[in-house]
């Protein structure tokens, strides 16, 4: 490393936020990225440590130790295209990964890990800044035409990768603009989609074809929880082209049948984020869910719980309570026991900054209402032992609401497309197919990112969208050059 005594001589520095009562008022982004000389310091701080356990702890396997010290050398554009070899679309995950690399960083065993994410956010801002993220066209074409269904991270690493390798790329999405949960399930706030468009026009200039409002299927199921004006059948898109990348999201949400769910006034967390994304990209929805003036109930403790709440606090709500059935979590966790495994602790998103009340191991019973709307929840806490939850007696208590959004996850991908398909599922409602091939049941189909593996992070999206383009590209043409 350039500077192999960086970490004992610099600290970690996180990445600076506009203050609270400025981002609230808006749902632009708010994390401003290291500056030249800070993400200097902080590649810095990677060490010379033999074995780089942040690159497995990457589901990309990012050569995060190499990027680290051209940074610190002042050679971002080698450190870009290093950025590059392993990860599509770091723009994503620079603002949204979870970071598992750095739960995994060596230095993470008895001191602050490196600020890998922050210094991957820095590179590709330069890039983009700097004009050096440009179309990389195939150099010659192989006649083979791929469709891609949806164009989620998963369906947009593969298009890529396979219009790099020569094919002929079509992304079919059903909603009206390209991205999937990127698009409509992140808040603005936490990544603008301008990120989403810039790559569109990338892949554009280098080959692949965007169709949206496509809805593959069948015609009874067009207009489900979805935008499209257009149906094309599985044999159809079987019969165009030479073969077939299944890739959409997790999209069937994990609901909560206790008495009272037939009350207004309570949404899957997927029916409210999505809607505030389309009015920030113009359009007008009449009956927008908002949680104006509300007292708003988010169950559900992940990250897209944390999203309904910033949401929520954006659209001035009166209160925010969020509601999680786990205990809460250690502050810090035992690190010789999980390093460098992903680490069970509290965390405290820059939404729970803004304000929000949380609570731990509380279970719904019911929700109750007058004149068809929810007004208040039955709550009860609960206690865990040896994996299973008990109700504490005598701990009911009531919470008042006028919105609640459950935010428990998701359980599988829309079933009606799978079975359109003819393909077969492992037992939790996914597309089964392995990671060497990722192939289906059916021929020429493969499966990757939430619809094969199930509901996960925007990082493994990629990595399998990757890995099944080459999977396809051998598939094809007998062999790749395309990485894994």
């Amino acid at each position: 490393m350039g500077k192999a005594t960086g970490f004992m001589e610099f600290q970690r520095l996180t990445e600076a936020n506009l203050p609270v009562a400025e981002r609230v008022q808006n749902y632009q982004e708010f994390v401003l990225h290291l500056n030249d000389d800070q993400a200097k310091i902080q590649g810095a701080r990677c060490m010379d440590c033999g074995i780089p356990f942040c690159t497995t702890g990457c589901p990309v396997n990012n050569i995060i130790p190499d990027w680290n010290d051209l940074v610190y050398r002042g050679d971002w554009k080698n450190a870009l295209e290093v950025l590059h070899s392993t990860n599509n679309f770091p723009e994503f995950t620079g603002r949204v990964c979870p970071a598992p690399c750095e739960a995994a960083c060596t230095l993470n065993i008895n001191n602050d890990a490196v600020g890998i994410k922050s210094i991957e956010h820095a590179i590709i801002d330069k890039g983009w800044e700097n004009g050096w993220v440009v179309p990389i066209p195939a150099a010659k074409k192989t006649g083979k035409k791929v469709a891609v269904v949806g164009s989620g991270p998963a369906g947009l690493a593969a298009a890529q990768q396979l219009a790099r390798a020569g094919h002929a790329v079509t992304v079919f999405e059903k909603n009206s603009r390209i991205g999937g949960l990127m698009r409509y399930g992140i808040p603005d706030f936490k990544m603008e989609k301008s990120h989403i468009d810039r790559r569109m026009d990338q892949m554009q200039a280098e080959g692949v074809t965007f169709r949206t409002g496509v809805f593959i299927g069948s015609d009874s199921n067009i207009g489900v929880n979805n935008m499209a004006t257009e149906t094309i059948s599985p044999e159809k898109l079987l019969a165009d082209f030479d073969a077939v990348v299944l890739s959409g999201g997790a999209e069937t949400p994990r609901d909560l049948p206790m008495p009272g769910r037939e009350l207004s006034g309570i949404y899957p967390a997927m029916d409210f984020l999505p809607q505030q994304n389309r009015v920030n990209a113009g359009d007008v929805l009449p009956q927008q869910l908002r949680a104006t003036g509300k007292h708003v109930v988010v169950i559900g403790g992940g990250d897209t719980g944390s999203d309904c709440v910033g949401t929520s606090n954006r659209h001035g709500a009166l209160s925010v309570t969020q509601f999680e059935v786990m205990p809460r979590p250690p502050e810090q966790e035992n690190k010789p026991l999980v390093w460098p495994n992903w680490p069970m602790k509290l965390r405290t998103s820059s939404s729970h900054e803004e304000g929000a009340n949380r609570d731990w191991a509380v279970s719904t019973k019911a929700f109750i209402g007058s004149n068809s709307k929810v007004e208040k929840l039955l709550c009860v806490r609960v206690a865990w032992k040896d994996g299973k939850m008990t109700e504490i007696a005598g701990s009911e208590f009531e919470m008042k609401a006028d919105l609640v959004l459950l935010a428990m996850g998701f359980v599988s991908p829309v079933q009606k497309v799978l079975d359109a398909f003819g393909v077969e599922k492992d037992a939790r409602g996914n597309i089964k197919a392995d990671t060497e091939n990722y192939r289906t049941s059916k021929d020429k189909v493969f499966a990757a990112g939430d619809m094969r593996r199930g509901q996960s992070l925007i990082v493994w999206a990629i990595r399998e969208g990757r890995q099944c383009a080459r999977a396809v590209d051998e598939f094809l043409m007998g062999s790749s050059v395309l990485p894994r």
